[in-house]
C-alpha cells in the first residue's frame, strides 16, 4: 500500500526513543520522514543514518534527513513531537517553521499536560494527544534500541470526535506495521498509562531498585500502593472515567512486569540527566491542589528528589 497522500511530509521532533523508533517505521514504510536532533546523535543521522534494534525487526535507514534546524526542513503535514517534558515550551516554539495552517502535530510525551503546553504556545488547534507505550533508548549516536514487545501509539482528538487528521495518522501506522488506536477517549488514556508510569518513574528513582524488589518488600510495596491510589483519585477528579477498583488492576500490571523493569526517570537519575519530575510526581501535587486533595506519597516523592531534578551538576 501506498503512503497515505495526505501525510506527505512528517517531521519527528526528538528523535530519542519513542520518536526515532516510530519514525524510523515511518519512514521504513515510504514516508518522507525528517528528524529533528541535536549533538552527537545528530551527527551520527546525518553521516550514518538511523539504526534501531528492535525484537521487532531490525532497521538501518540511510541516508536521513536530519538536522537541528526546524526551518531546514520547513513545513510538513504532521509532526510526531518526542521530547522531554522539560524541554515541552522551548521545542513547541521550535516548531513554528514547521507548521502549515493544517499541521497536525501528535505529542506522544510522558504525563497528562503538554497538550494544553503545546497547545499554549502554537496553536491548540494544531495539536492531537497521544500516548507511546515502548520501551526504547539511545543505545549510542544514531542507534535506538527497543527492549521488550510492547511498542504501541495511542492518540485522539480531545472532544472524541472522528477527524481526517487522525485517520491520515492512522493509516500512516498502519502501513508502517506499528501497533496503533485511535481513540475515542484519549483523556483516559492518558491517565491509564499517567496511573502507572508516575507512581513506576517515582517510586523507582527514590529508591533506587527496579520493580522487582520494590514489590517484594512490604513497606516499598505499600508505597507503591498508595502512589497508584493517589494518582487514581486524581484522575478521577480530572474527569477520567474510572472506578476505584482500577488500584488492583494497576497493582497486578506491576508484578507482571520483569523484575528488573525500571523507569527512563530513574535511568536518568543514574545518569545525572534532569529529571521529568515536575512533569510526572510533580503533576499529581499541582493537580491534587486544585481539587482539594492529599497526595503525600507523590508529595514526598517530589521534595525526596528536588535537589536532582536537574541533573548532576
Amino acid at each position: 500500500m501506498a503512503p497515505d497522500p495526505t501525510l506527505k511530509r512528517i517531521a519527528v521532533m526528538g528523535t530519542g526513543g519513542v520518536g526515532g523508533y516510530f519514525g524510523a517505521r515511518l519512514k521504513a514504510a515510504g514516508h518522507d520522514v525528517s528528524f529533528i536532533a541535536r549533538g552527537a546523535h545528530l551527527d551520527a543521522l546525518k553521516t550514518s543514518g538511523l539504526t534501531v534494534a528492535s525484537p521487532l525487526g531490525d532497521l538501518a535507514l540511510a541516508p536521513v534527513t536530519a538536522s537541528n534546524d526546524p526551518a531546514e526542513i520547513g513545513p510538513v503535514d504532521a509532526i510526531v513531537f518526542a521530547v522531554k517534558l522539560g524541554d515541552t515550551e522551548s521545542a513547541a516554539e521550535r516548531c513554528r517553521p514547521l507548521l502549515k495552517p493544517e499541521t497536525s502535530l501528535f505529542t506522544f510525551q510522558n504525563g497528562v499536560e503538554s497538550a494544553a503546553r503545546i497547545g499554549a504556545a502554537i496553536g491548540a488547534e494544531h495539536v492531537v494527544p497521544g500516548v507511546a507505550y515502548i520501551a526504547a533508548t539511545i543505545a549510542a549516536p544514531g542507534v535506538i534500541r527497543h527492549t521488550g514487545q510492547m511498542a504501541k501509539l495511542v492518540f485522539g482528538e480531545t472532544d472524541g470526535r472522528a477527524s481526517a487528521r487522525c485517520e491520515a495518522f492512522a493509516a500512516a501506522c498502519r502501513e508502517a506495521g506499528i501497533d496503533h488506536e485511535l481513540s475515542g477517549d484519549i483523556t483516559l488514556a492518558l491517565w491509564q498509562k499517567f496511573i502507572r508510569l508516575a507512581p513506576l518513574a517515582g517510586v523507582t528513582a527514590l529508591t533506587r531498585h527496579p520493580v522487582g524488589p520494590i514489590r517484594e518488600n512490604a513497606r516499598t510495596r505499600a508505597l507503591l500502593g498508595e502512589a497508584v491510589a493517589e494518582a487514581i483519585a486524581v484522575a478521577r477528579a480530572e474527569g477520567a472515567a474510572m472506578g476505584r477498583e482500577e488500584a488492583d488492576a494497576v497493582l497486578a500490571w506491576f508484578d507482571g512486569l520483569p523484575a528488573e523493569m525500571t523507569s527512563s526517570m530513574a535511568g536518568d537519575l543514574e545518569r545525572g540527566k534532569p529529571l521529568e519530575l515536575d512533569g510526572l510526581n510533580g503533576a499529581l501535587v499541582r493537580l491534587a491542589e486544585r481539587h482539594g486533595l492529599d497526595v503525600p506519597a507523590h508529595r514526598f516523592i517530589t521534595q525526596a528528589l528536588e535537589l536532582q531534578k536537574e541533573g548532576a551538576a
